[in-house]
């Protein structure tokens, strides 16, 4: 998608701090942080939301858990993380490409907000 913010730091038209990569993922630090880690996870091929990804691909559904979760292992956070996907306007969602957030580094306290 020419216009999507995240595309572009795929595509490393715009700069990013980046934490993890490999040929199907990419993990980022937020530029807006709400944790000490605040690691933001995409899948380079564009989806809109989870919702979307589920539908179309369960490989890609899975291992965007799986490369979350060694996000989590490399920013050490042994003493817990949470993963958060905001889908939809009610749901929070403000970059329309699917993206993971990987908190911690704190206390986190529920419900979220």
């Amino acid at each position: 998608m020419t216009n999507c913010l995240f595309c572009k730091i795929v595509a490393k038209e715009i700069p990013s701090a980046k934490v993890l990569e490999n040929s199907d993922f990419l993990a980022f630090r937020d530029i807006d942080p709400k944790a000490p880690v605040h690691v933001l996870v995409i899948p380079k091929k564009h989806f809109e939301d989870i919702a979307e990804l589920s539908k179309g691909d369960n490989v890609l559904t899975a291992g965007l858990m799986k490369f979350a979760t060694e996000v989590a292992e490399i920013e050490k956070l042994e003493k817990g993380f949470r993963i958060v996907l905001n889908t939809g306007q009610d749901g929070g969602q403000s970059v329309q490409h699917v993206h993971a957030h990987v908190l911690g580094g704190r206390s986190l306290t529920w419900p979220p907000g």
